[in-house]
């Protein structure tokens, strides 16, 4: 039985962390900490948790726990990631990793000293329909343009994605998923050229504050020519969804809400002239990410994805840079 316990009880962890849970009989959520008592209280009473922690540290300590999923704001993400590590812990840590990609490439090195699997919360990965869709990219022959749109409304100003302080942003919040999400697909061409980052040949930002985009559009470029563009946005005039396009010499492929499948979604593919339209059944996409998660502990496997973790953070800089904004975790913006 795998021991979890969650540093922090943000939003998300219900769905990401204790649903799963219920659902996988070899990992137990064996602890929450909040630095709120009451807050962490009425949240261990709600999911049936026998430990609170009144303090993060006071977690780490305990022997009893072995694995941290962290899911507190941003910009505490590589300091708790690498106590985590260092107190002996394996890490699932929320995306989007860290504030920027010199802090990504510290938590590797610490998951390596330590010999513990650390992994980026990017559950979308780990569903079936992910797997689907890099065994059809490839079909699509050389590819010529990737786009990943995601957009929805956050009118809660007070919400700490509005927060430089705390490594908020559009490009760090849903702009992750659209950035990690092209990635993906340039790698699963199998083409050498598009294993290499690209180039941000562009990037506008509409801005909430001098320091942080309410949404951003940026154009990026191959070695090769292979083009792609992200959109992201959490208050602008675009219309919410979101969305991942591929198109090669062969034909195309869409995707609607790859993100969270499991709320629905629908897979188009277009190959040389025939038209075929799927989904791919599924659990919940966090279900499989602490699956694999679970398994990569058990099997004492080192963790695959960190590289594309460290890419990931590097194209959110490399875009907040060709924007004209502070990279996150800037003492001096």
């Amino acid at each position: 039985m795998l021991k979890i316990g969650s540093l922090g009880v943000a939003r998300i962890t219900p769905e990401a962390l204790v649903r799963p849970v219920s659902e996988i009989n070899s990992v137990e959520l064996a602890g929450v900490a909040a630095r709120d008592h009451l807050r962490a209280q009425a949240f261990a009473a709600e999911h049936g948790i026998n430990s609170i922690f009144d303090d993060y540290q006071a977690m780490l300590d305990d022997p009893n726990i072995e694995a941290i999923y962290i899911p507190l704001p941003n910009g505490l993400h590589c300091e708790w990631t690498i106590k985590a590590l260092e107190a002996g812990k394996h890490v699932l840590c929320e995306k989007p990793f860290c504030n920027n990609a010199n802090e990504a490439r510290q938590m590797v090195k610490a998951s390596q000293r330590a010999g513990l699997i650390l992994m980026e919360a990017f559950h979308y990965r780990h569903h079936p329909l992910m797997s689907r869709v890099r065994e059809l990219v490839p079909d699509l022959g050389p590819l010529l343009h990737i786009e990943a749109k995601y957009c929805f409304v956050l009118p809660r100003f007070s919400d700490i994605r509005y927060d430089y302080a705390l490594g908020g942003g559009a490009t760090m919040d849903v702009g992750a998923y659209t950035s990690d999400i092209l990635l993906q697909l340039a790698a699963a061409s199998g083409d050498p050229a598009l294993a290499q980052s690209p180039q941000v040949t562009r990037a506008t930002a509409r801005k909430f504050r001098a320091t942080i985009d309410r949404a951003m559009a940026a154009k990026v470029v191959w070695e090769n020519g292979t083009s792609g563009q992200i959109i992201n946005s959490f208050w602008s005039w675009r219309v919410p969804g979101v969305e991942l396009k591929a198109v090669g010499e062969h034909g195309q492929l869409r995707v609607s809400n790859p993100v969270l499948p499991h709320r629905g979604h629908q897979l188009s593919v277009k190959i040389n002239g025939k038209i075929h339209h799927e989904r791919v059944p599924g659990k919940s996409s966090y279900y499989y990410q602490l699956l694999e998660f679970e398994r990569r502990i058990r099997e004492e496997t080192s963790s695959p994805d960190l590289e594309e973790s460290i890419a990931t953070m590097e194209l959110i800089d490399a875009i907040y840079t060709a924007a004209g904004l502070p990279l996150r975790g800037d003492s001096t913006a």
